[in-house]
Protein backbone atom coordinates (compact mmCIF):
# COMPACT_ATOMS: atom_id res chain seq x y z
CA UNK A 1 0.00 0.00 0.00
CA UNK A 2 1.36 3.41 -1.00
CA UNK A 3 2.26 5.46 2.04
CA UNK A 4 0.98 9.02 1.80
CA UNK A 5 2.11 10.33 5.19
CA UNK A 6 5.04 12.17 3.62
CA UNK A 7 2.81 13.44 0.82
CA UNK A 8 0.25 14.72 3.31
CA UNK A 9 3.06 16.41 5.22
CA UNK A 10 4.27 18.14 2.05
CA UNK A 11 0.74 19.27 1.18
CA UNK A 12 0.19 20.42 4.76
CA UNK A 13 3.49 22.29 4.81
CA UNK A 14 2.68 24.05 1.56
CA UNK A 15 -0.80 24.95 2.71
CA UNK A 16 0.54 26.11 6.10
CA UNK A 17 3.03 28.49 4.49
CA UNK A 18 0.37 29.83 2.13
CA UNK A 19 -2.20 30.27 4.89
CA UNK A 20 0.30 31.99 7.16
CA UNK A 21 1.07 34.38 4.35
CA UNK A 22 -2.68 34.87 3.92
CA UNK A 23 -3.08 35.68 7.60
CA UNK A 24 -0.24 38.21 7.36
CA UNK A 25 -1.87 39.73 4.29
CA UNK A 26 -5.23 39.97 6.06
CA UNK A 27 -3.69 41.46 9.18
CA UNK A 28 -2.00 44.20 7.13
CA UNK A 29 -5.21 44.71 5.14
CA UNK A 30 -7.31 45.14 8.30
CA UNK A 31 -4.70 47.48 9.75
CA UNK A 32 -5.35 49.91 6.90
CA UNK A 33 -9.01 49.17 6.11
CA UNK A 34 -10.58 47.89 9.37
CA UNK A 35 -14.27 46.98 8.90
CA UNK A 36 -14.89 50.02 6.69
CA UNK A 37 -17.19 50.28 3.63
CA UNK A 38 -14.09 49.97 1.41
CA UNK A 39 -13.16 46.79 3.27
CA UNK A 40 -16.63 45.38 2.57
CA UNK A 41 -16.32 46.30 -1.12
CA UNK A 42 -12.88 44.72 -1.60
CA UNK A 43 -13.77 41.50 0.20
CA UNK A 44 -17.00 41.15 -1.77
CA UNK A 45 -15.15 41.72 -5.05
CA UNK A 46 -12.43 39.24 -4.09
CA UNK A 47 -15.04 36.49 -3.82
CA UNK A 48 -14.92 35.88 -7.58
CA UNK A 49 -11.21 34.99 -7.97
CA UNK A 50 -11.26 33.18 -4.62
CA UNK A 51 -14.28 31.17 -5.70
CA UNK A 52 -12.77 30.13 -9.04
CA UNK A 53 -9.37 29.36 -7.53
CA UNK A 54 -10.83 27.20 -4.77
CA UNK A 55 -13.39 25.42 -6.86
CA UNK A 56 -10.97 24.68 -9.72
CA UNK A 57 -7.81 24.20 -7.68
CA UNK A 58 -9.21 22.17 -4.81
CA UNK A 59 -12.52 21.16 -6.31
CA UNK A 60 -13.92 20.32 -9.71
CA UNK A 61 -10.72 20.18 -11.74
CA UNK A 62 -8.76 18.18 -9.16
CA UNK A 63 -11.55 15.70 -8.48
CA UNK A 64 -12.44 15.11 -12.16
CA UNK A 65 -8.98 15.35 -13.74
CA UNK A 66 -6.63 13.78 -11.16
CA UNK A 67 -8.38 10.34 -10.95
CA UNK A 68 -8.19 9.89 -14.75
CA UNK A 69 -4.68 11.33 -15.14
CA UNK A 70 -3.27 9.42 -12.13
CA UNK A 71 -4.79 6.14 -13.33
CA UNK A 72 -3.13 6.55 -16.74
CA UNK A 73 0.22 7.27 -15.07
CA UNK A 74 -0.17 4.21 -12.81
CA UNK A 75 -0.90 2.08 -15.89
CA UNK A 76 2.29 3.37 -17.54
CA UNK A 77 0.56 5.21 -20.38
CA UNK A 78 2.32 8.56 -20.00
CA UNK A 79 1.72 9.63 -23.58
CA UNK A 80 -2.06 9.30 -23.26
CA UNK A 81 -1.90 10.96 -19.83
CA UNK A 82 -0.14 13.99 -21.31
CA UNK A 83 -2.57 14.04 -24.22
CA UNK A 84 -5.44 14.28 -21.75
CA UNK A 85 -3.64 17.02 -19.82
CA UNK A 86 -3.07 19.02 -23.00
CA UNK A 87 -6.70 18.75 -24.06
CA UNK A 88 -7.99 19.79 -20.64
CA UNK A 89 -5.52 22.69 -20.55
CA UNK A 90 -6.69 23.99 -23.92
CA UNK A 91 -10.37 23.64 -23.00
CA UNK A 92 -9.75 25.50 -19.74
CA UNK A 93 -7.91 28.29 -21.54
CA UNK A 94 -10.82 28.80 -23.92
CA UNK A 95 -13.38 28.58 -21.14
CA UNK A 96 -11.46 31.06 -19.02
CA UNK A 97 -11.26 33.59 -21.85
CA UNK A 98 -15.03 33.41 -22.25
CA UNK A 99 -15.60 33.71 -18.48
CA UNK A 100 -13.37 36.77 -18.19
CA UNK A 101 -15.07 38.50 -21.11
CA UNK A 102 -18.55 37.81 -19.78
CA UNK A 103 -17.51 38.82 -16.26
CA UNK A 104 -16.15 42.20 -17.31
CA UNK A 105 -19.21 42.98 -19.45
CA UNK A 106 -21.80 41.92 -16.86
CA UNK A 107 -20.17 43.23 -13.69
CA UNK A 108 -23.03 45.55 -12.60
CA UNK A 109 -25.44 42.62 -12.70
CA UNK A 110 -22.95 40.35 -10.91
CA UNK A 111 -22.90 42.78 -8.01
CA UNK A 112 -26.61 42.17 -7.52
CA UNK A 113 -25.79 38.46 -7.19
CA UNK A 114 -22.71 38.91 -4.99
CA UNK A 115 -23.84 41.71 -2.70
CA UNK A 116 -27.45 42.82 -3.28
CA UNK A 117 -27.37 44.72 0.00
CA UNK A 118 -24.74 47.14 -1.30
CA UNK A 119 -27.22 49.86 -2.19
CA UNK A 120 -25.08 52.75 -0.92
CA UNK A 121 -23.01 54.40 -3.68
CA UNK A 122 -19.63 54.00 -1.95
CA UNK A 123 -19.70 50.24 -1.66
CA UNK A 124 -21.59 49.48 -4.88
CA UNK A 125 -19.55 51.73 -7.21
CA UNK A 126 -16.23 50.62 -5.73
CA UNK A 127 -17.17 46.93 -5.84
CA UNK A 128 -18.08 47.18 -9.55
CA UNK A 129 -14.74 48.79 -10.34
CA UNK A 130 -12.79 46.24 -8.33
CA UNK A 131 -14.53 43.23 -9.89
CA UNK A 132 -13.68 44.49 -13.39
CA UNK A 133 -10.02 44.75 -12.42
CA UNK A 134 -9.89 41.39 -10.66
CA UNK A 135 -11.49 39.34 -13.45
CA UNK A 136 -8.35 39.18 -15.67
CA UNK A 137 -6.57 37.62 -12.71
CA UNK A 138 -9.01 34.73 -12.99
CA UNK A 139 -7.41 34.02 -16.35
CA UNK A 140 -4.24 33.06 -14.48
CA UNK A 141 -5.80 31.31 -11.48
CA UNK A 142 -7.66 28.71 -13.55
CA UNK A 143 -4.59 27.44 -15.47
CA UNK A 144 -2.76 27.56 -12.15
CA UNK A 145 -5.28 25.00 -10.91
CA UNK A 146 -4.56 22.87 -14.01
CA UNK A 147 -0.87 22.93 -13.07
CA UNK A 148 -1.79 21.83 -9.55
CA UNK A 149 -3.64 18.78 -10.91
CA UNK A 150 -0.62 17.69 -12.97
CA UNK A 151 1.86 18.29 -10.15
CA UNK A 152 -0.27 16.41 -7.62
CA UNK A 153 -0.60 13.42 -9.94
CA UNK A 154 3.19 13.28 -10.20
CA UNK A 155 3.37 13.60 -6.38
CA UNK A 156 5.01 17.05 -6.58
CA UNK A 157 2.80 18.43 -3.84
CA UNK A 158 4.98 21.06 -2.21
CA UNK A 159 5.39 23.32 -5.25
CA UNK A 160 1.69 23.09 -6.11
CA UNK A 161 0.60 24.23 -2.67
CA UNK A 162 3.25 26.90 -2.13
CA UNK A 163 2.60 28.64 -5.47
CA UNK A 164 -0.10 30.90 -3.90
CA UNK A 165 2.70 32.45 -1.83
CA UNK A 166 3.46 34.52 -4.92
CA UNK A 167 -0.07 35.93 -4.95
CA UNK A 168 0.03 36.74 -1.24
CA UNK A 169 3.46 38.34 -1.59
CA UNK A 170 2.25 40.63 -4.38
CA UNK A 171 -0.70 41.75 -2.24
CA UNK A 172 1.47 42.35 0.84
CA UNK A 173 4.03 44.40 -1.10
CA UNK A 174 1.22 46.48 -2.60
CA UNK A 175 -0.31 47.18 0.81
CA UNK A 176 2.99 48.15 2.39
CA UNK A 177 4.02 50.34 -0.54
CA UNK A 178 0.73 52.23 -0.91
CA UNK A 179 -0.85 51.89 2.55
CA UNK A 180 -0.96 55.60 3.30
CA UNK A 181 -3.28 56.54 0.43
CA UNK A 182 -7.05 57.14 0.40
CA UNK A 183 -8.89 53.87 1.13
CA UNK A 184 -10.86 53.78 -2.14
CA UNK A 185 -7.71 54.41 -4.17
CA UNK A 186 -5.79 51.86 -2.12
CA UNK A 187 -8.47 49.25 -2.85
CA UNK A 188 -8.06 49.83 -6.60
CA UNK A 189 -4.26 49.60 -6.45
CA UNK A 190 -4.54 46.44 -4.37
CA UNK A 191 -6.82 44.87 -6.98
CA UNK A 192 -4.09 45.39 -9.61
CA UNK A 193 -1.61 43.85 -7.18
CA UNK A 194 -3.87 40.80 -7.03
CA UNK A 195 -3.81 40.46 -10.83
CA UNK A 196 -0.01 40.58 -10.87
CA UNK A 197 0.10 37.99 -8.08
CA UNK A 198 -2.19 35.66 -10.04
CA UNK A 199 0.19 35.73 -13.01
CA UNK A 200 3.14 34.99 -10.71
CA UNK A 201 1.29 32.04 -9.13
CA UNK A 202 0.83 30.43 -12.55
CA UNK A 203 4.34 31.27 -13.70
CA UNK A 204 6.18 29.55 -10.84
CA UNK A 205 4.45 26.21 -11.57
CA UNK A 206 4.67 26.11 -15.35
CA UNK A 207 8.38 25.11 -15.76
CA UNK A 208 7.97 22.03 -13.55
CA UNK A 209 4.77 21.03 -15.39
CA UNK A 210 6.55 21.20 -18.76
CA UNK A 211 9.40 19.10 -17.40
CA UNK A 212 7.09 16.39 -16.02
CA UNK A 213 4.63 16.23 -18.93
CA UNK A 214 7.10 15.94 -21.81
CA UNK A 215 4.47 14.89 -24.36
CA UNK A 216 2.18 17.78 -23.46
CA UNK A 217 0.52 19.52 -26.40
CA UNK A 218 -2.37 21.96 -26.04
CA UNK A 219 -5.19 20.86 -28.32
CA UNK A 220 -8.99 21.06 -28.27
CA UNK A 221 -9.15 17.27 -28.61
CA UNK A 222 -12.37 15.81 -27.23
CA UNK A 223 -12.18 12.51 -29.14
CA UNK A 224 -10.30 10.69 -26.39
CA UNK A 225 -12.56 8.68 -24.08
CA UNK A 226 -10.45 9.81 -21.14
CA UNK A 227 -10.92 13.49 -22.00
CA UNK A 228 -14.66 12.97 -22.32
CA UNK A 229 -14.68 11.25 -18.92
CA UNK A 230 -12.99 14.25 -17.30
CA UNK A 231 -15.48 16.63 -18.94
CA UNK A 232 -18.44 14.41 -18.05
CA UNK A 233 -17.41 14.33 -14.40
CA UNK A 234 -16.57 18.01 -14.22
CA UNK A 235 -20.08 19.46 -13.91
CA UNK A 236 -21.35 17.32 -11.01
CA UNK A 237 -18.02 17.65 -9.21
CA UNK A 238 -18.12 21.41 -9.81
CA UNK A 239 -21.24 21.63 -7.67
CA UNK A 240 -20.43 18.95 -5.09
CA UNK A 241 -16.81 19.99 -4.40
CA UNK A 242 -17.75 23.64 -4.75
CA UNK A 243 -20.39 23.45 -2.05
CA UNK A 244 -18.18 25.27 0.46
CA UNK A 245 -17.61 28.09 -2.00
CA UNK A 246 -21.27 28.19 -3.03
CA UNK A 247 -22.27 28.25 0.62
CA UNK A 248 -19.80 31.09 1.13
CA UNK A 249 -21.51 32.99 -1.66
CA UNK A 250 -24.88 32.46 -0.01
CA UNK A 251 -23.42 33.74 3.25
CA UNK A 252 -21.88 36.76 1.49
CA UNK A 253 -25.18 37.51 -0.25
CA UNK A 254 -27.05 37.52 3.06
CA UNK A 255 -24.29 39.34 4.96
CA UNK A 256 -24.46 42.20 2.45
CA UNK A 257 -27.97 42.93 3.79
CA UNK A 258 -26.60 43.40 7.32
CA UNK A 259 -24.93 46.55 8.73
CA UNK A 260 -21.55 47.80 7.45
CA UNK A 261 -18.69 45.54 8.51
CA UNK A 262 -20.62 42.25 8.26
CA UNK A 263 -19.07 41.21 4.93
CA UNK A 264 -15.53 42.09 6.04
CA UNK A 265 -16.06 40.35 9.39
CA UNK A 266 -17.38 37.23 7.65
CA UNK A 267 -14.43 37.18 5.25
CA UNK A 268 -11.92 37.49 8.11
CA UNK A 269 -13.55 34.67 10.09
CA UNK A 270 -13.69 32.41 7.03
CA UNK A 271 -9.97 32.90 6.50
CA UNK A 272 -9.41 31.42 9.97
CA UNK A 273 -12.12 28.77 9.57
CA UNK A 274 -10.70 27.44 6.32
CA UNK A 275 -7.17 27.23 7.73
CA UNK A 276 -7.62 23.86 9.52
CA UNK A 277 -9.97 22.63 6.78
CA UNK A 278 -7.26 23.11 4.16
CA UNK A 279 -4.29 22.41 6.39
CA UNK A 280 -5.52 19.05 7.70
CA UNK A 281 -8.54 17.96 5.68
CA UNK A 282 -7.19 19.38 2.42
CA UNK A 283 -3.71 17.95 2.99
CA UNK A 284 -4.92 14.42 3.69
CA UNK A 285 -7.55 14.49 0.92
CA UNK A 286 -5.12 15.86 -1.66
CA UNK A 287 -2.54 13.21 -0.83
CA UNK A 288 -5.07 10.37 -0.73
CA UNK A 289 -6.97 11.13 -3.95
CA UNK A 290 -4.16 10.12 -6.36
CA UNK A 291 -3.37 7.05 -4.23
CA UNK A 292 -7.02 5.95 -4.05
CA UNK A 293 -7.48 6.59 -7.77
CA UNK A 294 -4.49 4.37 -8.56
CA UNK A 295 -5.99 1.31 -6.81
CA UNK A 296 -5.98 -1.79 -9.02
CA UNK A 297 -7.38 -5.29 -8.42
CA UNK A 298 -10.63 -7.13 -7.80
CA UNK A 299 -13.67 -5.24 -6.46
CA UNK A 300 -13.32 -6.65 -2.93
CA UNK A 301 -9.62 -5.81 -2.85
CA UNK A 302 -10.23 -2.22 -3.97
CA UNK A 303 -13.00 -1.77 -1.39
CA UNK A 304 -10.81 -3.08 1.44
CA UNK A 305 -7.98 -0.82 0.26
CA UNK A 306 -10.27 2.21 0.25
CA UNK A 307 -11.71 1.42 3.70
CA UNK A 308 -8.23 1.17 5.18
CA UNK A 309 -7.06 4.45 3.66
CA UNK A 310 -10.28 6.25 4.56
CA UNK A 311 -10.39 5.19 8.20
CA UNK A 312 -6.74 6.03 8.74
CA UNK A 313 -7.23 9.43 7.11
CA UNK A 314 -10.31 10.17 9.23
CA UNK A 315 -8.35 9.60 12.42
CA UNK A 316 -5.52 11.85 11.27
CA UNK A 317 -7.97 14.63 10.38
CA UNK A 318 -10.02 14.38 13.59
CA UNK A 319 -6.91 14.51 15.78
CA UNK A 320 -6.23 18.05 14.56
CA UNK A 321 -9.73 19.31 13.74
CA UNK A 322 -11.31 18.62 17.15
CA UNK A 323 -8.86 20.93 19.00
CA UNK A 324 -9.22 23.47 16.17
CA UNK A 325 -13.00 23.58 16.66
CA UNK A 326 -12.66 23.83 20.44
CA UNK A 327 -10.00 26.50 20.00
CA UNK A 328 -12.30 28.61 17.83
CA UNK A 329 -15.11 28.29 20.37
CA UNK A 330 -13.11 28.94 23.53
CA UNK A 331 -9.98 30.78 22.34
CA UNK A 332 -11.35 32.61 19.30
CA UNK A 333 -11.05 36.02 20.92
CA UNK A 334 -7.38 35.42 21.71
CA UNK A 335 -6.71 34.25 18.14
CA UNK A 336 -8.46 37.14 16.39
CA UNK A 337 -6.89 39.76 18.69
CA UNK A 338 -3.40 38.32 18.17
CA UNK A 339 -3.74 38.20 14.38
CA UNK A 340 -5.86 41.19 13.47
CA UNK A 341 -6.13 43.73 16.32
CA UNK A 342 -4.14 46.67 15.02
CA UNK A 343 -4.75 50.06 13.40
CA UNK A 344 -8.40 50.49 12.41
CA UNK A 345 -9.26 46.99 13.69
CA UNK A 346 -10.02 47.32 17.43
CA UNK A 347 -10.96 45.13 20.40
CA UNK A 348 -14.70 45.18 19.63
CA UNK A 349 -13.94 44.08 16.07
CA UNK A 350 -11.94 41.12 17.45
CA UNK A 351 -14.88 40.02 19.58
CA UNK A 352 -17.21 40.41 16.59
CA UNK A 353 -15.08 38.15 14.38
CA UNK A 354 -14.77 35.68 17.28
CA UNK A 355 -18.56 35.38 17.43
CA UNK A 356 -18.72 34.68 13.70
CA UNK A 357 -15.88 32.16 13.99
CA UNK A 358 -17.56 30.36 16.91
CA UNK A 359 -20.64 29.82 14.75
CA UNK A 360 -18.52 28.21 12.05
CA UNK A 361 -16.83 25.91 14.59
CA UNK A 362 -20.10 23.98 14.92
CA UNK A 363 -19.64 22.30 11.54
CA UNK A 364 -15.84 22.31 11.29
CA UNK A 365 -15.35 18.59 11.95
CA UNK A 366 -18.17 17.52 9.61
CA UNK A 367 -17.00 19.72 6.74
CA UNK A 368 -13.42 18.50 7.00
CA UNK A 369 -14.23 14.78 7.28
CA UNK A 370 -16.72 15.18 4.45
CA UNK A 371 -13.91 16.24 2.09
CA UNK A 372 -12.18 12.89 2.55
CA UNK A 373 -15.44 10.95 2.10
CA UNK A 374 -16.06 12.85 -1.14
CA UNK A 375 -12.55 11.91 -2.33
CA UNK A 376 -13.44 8.23 -2.02
CA UNK A 377 -16.46 8.72 -4.28
CA UNK A 378 -14.29 10.53 -6.83
CA UNK A 379 -11.70 7.74 -6.70
CA UNK A 380 -14.58 5.34 -7.53
CA UNK A 381 -15.47 7.65 -10.46
CA UNK A 382 -18.81 8.45 -8.81
CA UNK A 383 -19.47 12.19 -9.01
CA UNK A 384 -23.25 12.06 -8.85
CA UNK A 385 -23.71 10.97 -5.25
CA UNK A 386 -21.68 13.82 -3.69
CA UNK A 387 -23.54 16.22 -5.97
CA UNK A 388 -26.95 15.19 -4.64
CA UNK A 389 -25.84 15.69 -1.05
CA UNK A 390 -24.13 18.98 -1.90
CA UNK A 391 -27.42 20.31 -3.28
CA UNK A 392 -29.12 19.38 -0.01
CA UNK A 393 -26.42 21.20 1.93
CA UNK A 394 -26.73 24.35 -0.17
CA UNK A 395 -30.51 24.39 0.21
CA UNK A 396 -30.27 23.97 3.99
CA UNK A 397 -27.56 26.64 4.23
CA UNK A 398 -29.67 29.13 2.32
CA UNK A 399 -32.91 28.43 4.22
CA UNK A 400 -31.40 28.31 7.71
CA UNK A 401 -29.06 31.21 6.97
CA UNK A 402 -31.91 33.44 5.82
CA UNK A 403 -33.82 32.87 9.04
CA UNK A 404 -30.83 33.01 11.39
CA UNK A 405 -29.23 36.08 9.79
CA UNK A 406 -32.17 38.31 9.01
CA UNK A 407 -34.80 37.36 11.59
CA UNK A 408 -33.36 35.64 14.69
CA UNK A 409 -31.45 38.73 15.96
CA UNK A 410 -34.71 40.72 15.90
CA UNK A 411 -36.62 37.92 17.61
CA UNK A 412 -34.16 37.62 20.52
CA UNK A 413 -33.40 41.35 20.77
CA UNK A 414 -29.73 41.58 19.80
CA UNK A 415 -28.06 43.95 17.27
CA UNK A 416 -28.67 43.03 13.63
CA UNK A 417 -24.94 42.76 12.89
CA UNK A 418 -24.79 39.52 14.90
CA UNK A 419 -26.94 37.84 12.27
CA UNK A 420 -23.71 36.94 10.47
CA UNK A 421 -22.87 34.54 13.33
CA UNK A 422 -26.19 32.84 12.60
CA UNK A 423 -25.01 32.38 9.01
CA UNK A 424 -21.91 30.45 9.99
CA UNK A 425 -23.80 28.37 12.57
CA UNK A 426 -26.50 27.39 10.06
CA UNK A 427 -23.82 26.42 7.52
CA UNK A 428 -22.32 24.17 10.19
CA UNK A 429 -25.62 22.38 10.79
CA UNK A 430 -26.01 21.83 7.03
CA UNK A 431 -22.46 20.44 6.94
CA UNK A 432 -23.35 17.76 9.47
CA UNK A 433 -26.33 16.70 7.37
CA UNK A 434 -24.16 16.36 4.26
CA UNK A 435 -21.46 14.43 6.13
CA UNK A 436 -23.99 11.97 7.55
CA UNK A 437 -25.45 11.27 4.12
CA UNK A 438 -22.01 10.78 2.57
CA UNK A 439 -20.97 8.33 5.27
CA UNK A 440 -24.16 6.25 5.35
CA UNK A 441 -24.26 5.87 1.58
CA UNK A 442 -20.59 4.94 1.27
CA UNK A 443 -20.88 2.40 4.07
CA UNK A 444 -23.57 0.59 2.11
CA UNK A 445 -21.25 0.51 -0.87
CA UNK A 446 -17.80 -0.48 0.45
CA UNK A 447 -18.47 -1.59 4.02
CA UNK A 448 -18.35 0.02 7.44
CA UNK A 449 -16.23 3.15 7.78
CA UNK A 450 -15.98 5.96 10.30
CA UNK A 451 -14.48 6.94 13.63
CA UNK A 452 -15.08 4.95 16.82
CA UNK A 453 -17.17 6.86 19.37
CA UNK A 454 -14.60 6.32 22.13
CA UNK A 455 -11.85 7.81 19.96
CA UNK A 456 -13.84 10.98 19.24
CA UNK A 457 -14.94 11.29 22.88
CA UNK A 458 -11.34 11.14 24.09
CA UNK A 459 -10.37 13.87 21.64
CA UNK A 460 -13.13 16.18 22.88
CA UNK A 461 -12.22 15.51 26.51
CA UNK A 462 -8.60 16.39 25.80
CA UNK A 463 -9.65 19.55 23.94
CA UNK A 464 -11.93 20.62 26.81
CA UNK A 465 -9.08 20.19 29.32
CA UNK A 466 -6.83 22.21 27.03
CA UNK A 467 -9.42 24.99 26.80
CA UNK A 468 -9.69 25.12 30.60
CA UNK A 469 -5.91 25.46 30.84
CA UNK A 470 -5.88 28.21 28.21
CA UNK A 471 -8.59 30.16 30.03
CA UNK A 472 -6.73 29.83 33.32
CA UNK A 473 -3.66 31.44 31.75
CA UNK A 474 -5.85 34.09 30.08
CA UNK A 475 -7.49 35.08 33.37
CA UNK A 476 -4.12 35.23 35.08
CA UNK A 477 -2.67 37.55 32.43
CA UNK A 478 -5.67 39.83 32.06
CA UNK A 479 -6.51 41.82 28.91
CA UNK A 480 -3.22 43.63 28.45
CA UNK A 481 -0.98 43.13 25.40
CA UNK A 482 -3.26 40.69 23.51
CA UNK A 483 -0.65 39.85 20.87
CA UNK A 484 1.97 38.87 23.45
CA UNK A 485 -0.52 37.11 25.74
CA UNK A 486 -1.60 34.83 22.90
CA UNK A 487 1.72 32.97 23.04
CA UNK A 488 1.40 31.57 26.61
CA UNK A 489 -2.40 31.14 26.32
CA UNK A 490 -2.33 29.16 23.09
CA UNK A 491 0.90 27.48 24.15
CA UNK A 492 -0.81 26.14 27.28
CA UNK A 493 -3.75 25.02 25.14
CA UNK A 494 -1.51 23.04 22.78
CA UNK A 495 0.67 21.51 25.48
CA UNK A 496 -2.29 20.31 27.54
CA UNK A 497 -4.04 18.89 24.45
CA UNK A 498 -1.00 16.86 23.41
CA UNK A 499 -0.37 15.79 27.00
CA UNK A 500 -3.97 14.70 27.51
CA UNK A 501 -4.16 12.77 24.21
CA UNK A 502 -0.90 11.05 25.08
CA UNK A 503 -2.24 9.98 28.49
CA UNK A 504 -5.48 8.87 26.84
CA UNK A 505 -3.43 6.63 24.52
CA UNK A 506 -4.38 8.32 21.24
CA UNK A 507 -2.20 6.57 18.66
CA UNK A 508 -1.83 9.63 16.46
CA UNK A 509 -0.39 11.67 19.34
CA UNK A 510 2.00 8.90 20.35
CA UNK A 511 3.23 8.59 16.76
CA UNK A 512 3.81 12.35 16.43
CA UNK A 513 5.66 12.62 19.73
CA UNK A 514 7.81 9.58 18.94
CA UNK A 515 8.71 11.07 15.56
CA UNK A 516 9.85 14.34 17.12
CA UNK A 517 11.59 12.79 20.12
CA UNK A 518 13.34 10.06 18.12
CA UNK A 519 17.09 10.50 18.15
CA UNK A 520 18.95 10.26 14.82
Amino acid sequence: MERTGRHAFLVGSGIALTRLAGLLRTSIFLHFFGLSPQSDAFNAALRIPNFLQNIFGEGALSASFIPVYSHLLAAGDRQEADRVAGAIGAILALTTAVLVTIGVLTTPWLIDLIAPGFTDPVRRTLTIRLVRILFPGVGMLVPSAWCLGILNSHRKFFLAYTAPLAWNAAMIVTLVAFGGTDLSRLAVILAWGSVIGSALQFGVQLPMVLRLARHLRLSLDTHSAHVREVLRNFVPVFFSRGVVQISAYVDNWLASMLPVGAVAGLFSSQLLYTLPVSLFGGAVSAAELPAMSSALGAKAEVEAYLRGRLNRGLRQIAFFIVPSAMGFLAMGGVITAALFQTGRFGHSDSDYVWGILAGGAIGLLASTLGRLYASVYYALRDTRTPLRFAVIRIALTAALGYVCALHVPHWIGIPAKWGVAGLTASAGVAGWVEFTLLRLTLNRRIGRTGLPFTFVARLWIAAALAAAAGWAVKLALGHHFPKLAAVPILGAYGIVYFGATYLLAIEECVAILQRFLRRP
